[in-house]
Formats: structure tokens, C-alpha cells, sequence
């Protein structure tokens, strides 16, 4: 999806400001929005890639406008809605209006810590031999889903090279539409800076991860 979100390669925004000795949250609200997302994530009731899609969906002028926990707090209210789990009623007020649905599974207070260290692990059996290898010589497709895509708008059609397979992997495309995890082999490209950014670029490359629908040979190398 081409939205807000997609902010690489973009002019006019300014510099990053990093705030100096920044606290984890600015505000106990942050907090919250925080531990429902992952309480929320924890029931099943949608997968990561679901919720990145939901948060990058919000419209452009909300996004830019909105801070990151606030970004995250309107992309879990348009999943419970969406679900069935609550009304944009019951949200706002605070207080439920009928009776609770059944959920797959209940985060428990005491399974956070164990949960956020062990993480969720990405990786999957191959579904068939890599198509590409270190060194090779590929191209990014010039895509324009209109969902969700991990491929940065400035990285497309654009020539690189192989420089690490990572095995394969949950494919974010499929998974966010509830397809299905389709694993898809992974893979980090090198992008010469110029071919990114023109000639008068600073910098000398650039690297990114792309799964291998991404990616097509260099036929021209």
C-alpha cells in the first residue's frame, strides 16, 4: 500500500530529531495503548502483518498528524471494530454494551515477559529451492498493491544484487490479507546508492530485505 507510511526517499520532512535520554513512554496512556495491542495480538484474533496493514491504512492526514502510540491505538480500534470485538461506540465511551466474545487464547499477566522474550520467530520450512544466490544480479518489480507490501516505494524497479539468503520466511503480503503464511524465501539486496537516488547522492549503497516475489533476474547484466 502506498501510504503515509511509506516515508523512505521522501523530500521536505526535515531531518530525524532523536530526544536525548528519551523515556520508553511519554505518558501512561502510551503504556496502555501498548499492552492492549499486545494482549490483543496474543488471542490469534489477527496476525502482525494484519496490524501493520491496519496502522498504515489510516488516512494520510491522520498518520502525519498523529504520534506513535496514537498511530498504534487507531490501528487496534479499526481491528476490534472490524472483528466484532467492539463498537466505535463502546470505545470511546469506555464501557462495553454486550457481553464479550469468545477468544482463542488469553494473554495472563504472567506470560508477557516469557512471551516478548522468546518472540515469534518468522522463519519456515523452504516450500522449494531458492531462486536466487549470493551475487546474483536482480531487479524489484515496480509494484503499487493496494494492500499490504514490505517493498519500500523507493526501492521498486530498481537493479541490485544478492549479498545473503535468510532462508524462508512468513510472506507479510499474503499473511495481512489472511491468506495464509505463504512462505517465500528471503533475501538481503544491495542497491548501489546512485541507482536509488541519482547523481548527487552522498551516500555509496543501500540495503534492504526483499522476499523473492520482489524479485526478478537481471537479464540485462
Amino acid at each position: 500500500m502506498n501510504g503515509a507510511q511509506d516515508l523512505g526517499g521522501m523530500q521536505s520532512f526535515g531531518p530525524v530529531v532523536s530526544e536525548a535520554g528519551e523515556p520508553y513512554f511519554h505518558a501512561d496512556w502510551e503504556r496502555h495503548a501498548l499492552a492492549l495491542t499486545i494482549a490483543m495480538g496474543a488471542t490469534g484474533t489477527w496476525n502482525i502483518d494484519m496490524s501493520r496493514a491496519a496502522r498504515e491504512s489510516l488516512p494520510p492526514a491522520q498518520y502525519l498528524s498523529s504520534s506513535y502510540y496514537e498511530i498504534w491505538f487507531a490501528g487496534l480500534r479499526k481491528l476490534l471494530i472490524e472483528k466484532g470485538l467492539a463498537t466505535a461506540d463502546e470505545i470511546e465511551r469506555g464501557v462495553s454494551q454486550q457481553a464479550g466474545v469468545p477468544l482463542a487464547r488469553v494473554l495472563a499477566a504472567d506470560q508477557v515477559n516469557p512471551m516478548l522474550f522468546r518472540g515469534s520467530p518468522a522463519s519456515r520450512p523452504a516450500p522449494q529451492p531458492a531462486r536466487f544466490a549470493v551475487g546474483d544480479a536482480v531487479r524489484t518489480l515496480t509494484l503499487n498493491p493496494p494492500t499490504h507490501t514490505r517493498l519500500p516505494r523507493y526501492c521498486r524497479g530498481k537493479r541490485c544484487r544478492i549479498v545473503a539468503v535468510h532462508g524462508a520466511h512468513v510472506f507479510p503480503d499474503s499473511n495481512a490479507l489472511g491468506r495464509g503464511e505463504d512462505p517465500r524465501w528471503l533475501y538481503t539486496v544491495r542497491f548501489d546508492a546512485v541507482e536509488l537516488w541519482g547523481k548527487d547522492t552522498t551516500a555509496s549503497s543501500v540495503c534492504a530485505d526483499c522476499w523473492e516475489p520482489y524479485l526478478e533476474a537481471d537479464d540485462a547484466e
